[in-house]
């Protein structure tokens, strides 16, 4: 049956910059605003806010019809930032990366946002003898700590990734940053699940989610495909859709469907993005579909508990691709 508390979704606003050379983030917001099905919108910190305040950028989201899901805080736009943020070995630039932070959490605030997204690809290491870890990991739980503090009335999510900008993150994968979220234990601190993110870690993407429900709380989930060695980037379902169903049929028995984020990557490819965009709506309410089919399906459960696959492929296949 269709459930009640179907998400809305959200597109990736920088997949809209081919459609002109000249165009900014108010034309990206209106490309958004002509798929439908999209409901929501992230916008990055600071660098959709080069040339609009948020007063403007809040019109811009009501003309187009959408919500603001969050904001995602970006430092590795900035060439201060390219030996970390919060890890940064100057105390001035890690302040510095604090204070642009909370400047993010006051203008998610102040434009009705619940959000704010730290993904850290710039704290990380590409050399052995180059970092010190202990002393890296504890700057990074003291930041964001911090962070969570300055507003309690906003969501903290932590977006982890192996890998890029720098060769080796400092919270690669889901174990690291449940870690993170246990020792800053704070109420409004949680994950955001990168689907491809997860596939590059070498995870299961359901399992993932399991342990973040067990050992955290999930605040944001993005939703893409990939072949596991890079942030492909995909549209989703496109190369696992079985495991997106799973993870899907997860997040409903988690009760967490607020908002799905197409991270996707139309512009590598060359692909119309409002095409793209319409595509992931419509490959995402078909496996909504099979995922809400499959959440209460007693013989799916009874193969799962038996960890017979066979059956369990069979039930899958079936609410996939039909008899």
């Amino acid at each position: 049956m269709t459930r009640a508390n179907r998400p809305r979704y959200a597109a990736r606003l920088n997949a809209f910059k081919q459609l002109s050379p000249a165009s900014d983030v108010q034309d990206w917001i209106a490309a958004a605003g002509q798929v439908g099905g999209l409901g929501a919108a992230d916008l990055n910190f600071p660098d959709h806010f080069a040339k609009h305040d948020a007063t403007q950028m809040a019109i811009f989201l009501g003309d187009a019809e959408l919500a603001l899901n969050g904001v995602a805080m970006r430092y590795y736009t900035d060439p201060g930032f390219k030996l970390g943020a919060f890890t940064h070995p100057d105390p001035s630039v890690r302040k510095a990366a604090l204070d642009i932070t909370k400047q993010g959490i006051d203008v998610c605030a102040a434009m009705g946002g619940k959000t704010v997204t730290l993904w850290m690809g710039q704290d990380g290491f590409d050399y052995a003898f180059q970092m010190d870890y202990a002393a890296a990991w504890d700057r990074t739980i003291d930041t964001i700590s911090e962070v969570c503090v300055h507003n309690p009335d906003i969501n903290i999510a932590i977006e982890y990734k192996p890998n890029e900008p720098r060769a080796y993150s400092l919270m690669p994968n889901i174990g690291t940053t449940l870690l993170a979220c246990k020792e800053v234990s704070a109420p409004n601190l949680g994950v955001t699940l990168d689907f491809a993110h997860v596939l590059y870690a070498d995870e299961m993407p359901a399992h993932s989610a399991a342990l973040i429900g067990r050992h955290s709380r999930m605040i944001g989930l993005h939703l893409n495909d990939g072949y596991g060695k890079r942030d492909d980037g995909l549209m989703v379902g496109s190369v696992h859709a079985i495991q997106t169903v799973e993870l899907l049929v997860a997040m409903l028995r988690m009760n967490q469907t607020d908002v799905i984020y197409f991270d996707t990557f139309p512009d590598m490819g060359g692909l119309n993005p409002i095409e793209e965009a319409r595509t992931n709506v419509a490959l995402t309410d078909r496996l909504m579909d099979v995922a809400e089919g499959l959440a209460d399906d007693a013989k799916l459960a009874d193969a799962i508990d038996k960890q017979d696959a066979a059956q369990s492929y069979r039930i899958v296949a079936k609410a996939l691709y039909g008899s």
